[in-house]
């Protein structure tokens, strides 16, 4: 199975952090977010990824060939000009081929999943999309889902000014060919803002008991230092 792991972002909020290094570079209690991403994936048999690169590029680039080693496939795809998280996505449709689904990963959220009981809940109800959901203390700052008894989406909101509830979208997904046919035709164009709020009951919600935790501000990268556990023996 494949995986995109979006990180191309300038990461504006974590300046001056990222003034000098990606944000997917920055380290968590000694480890790289990015070698944390690449783990999980390969621990759960990813056995490709796609990473779109962006700000300091060639720093990603030195960090995968000198100093990790796995025998995961990581497929780098630099994006001189932005195409928003869902352009990444119809931009690369042809590396997914025929595959009947794939995962998106957000490579600023550190999480500890249990993706296989994600992947048997998607391949059960086989909707658009399934994506990972978790109740937050801050909903206006992240996407907002609404979902039934039965799990099933009906509402999503980026970043509601009035929010309907604290449930919220994890950055961590798995799509299927249908959700690439859905992207709108705009560039940049973003999954969050252009893509999820049009799908509605297409989608199903599956909420992860695990850590999660946006790496979106200084205070959320000082807690991660605080309270990730999750050390791996590297592979």
């Amino acid at each position: 199975m494949k995986a995109f792991l979006l990180a191309a972002g300038h990461g504006t909020r974590m300046r001056p952090l990222t003034n000098t290094v990606p944000k997917c570079l920055l380290p968590i209690r000694g480890t790289p977010m990015l070698e944390i991403w690449l783990r999980l994936c390969q621990r759960f048999g990813i056995t490709e990824v796609l990473l779109n690169l962006h700000a300091h590029a060639p720093q990603v680039r030195e960090f995968l060939s000198l100093r990790f080693n796995c025998d995961l496939a990581v497929n780098l795809v630099e994006e001189p000009v932005l195409l928003g998280s869902a352009g990444t996505l119809r931009a690369n449709r042809d590396w997914i081929g025929n595959d009947e689904c794939f995962w998106i990963f957000y490579a600023d959220v550190l999480s500890a999943p249990d993706l296989a009981g994600m992947l048997h809940l998607h391949r059960e109800r086989n909707p658009i999309a399934t994506l990972g959901v978790y109740e937050v203390p801050d909903p206006s700052r992240c996407g907002i889902v609404t979902v039934d008894s039965d799990g099933r989406v009906k509402k999503f909101v980026e970043k509601p000014a009035q929010p309907d509830g604290n449930l919220a979208f994890s950055g961590l997904m798995i799509g299927t060919p249908s959700l690439l046919d859905a992207i709108p035709l705009r560039s940049p164009v973003d999954i969050g803002f252009h893509l999820l709020p049009q799908l509605g009951d297409r989608m199903i919600a599956y909420r992860l008991s695990d850590y999660v935790l946006d790496i979106g501000t200084h205070e959320n990268y000082q807690l991660a230092q605080q309270t990730w556990q999750h050390q791996e023996s590297p592979v």
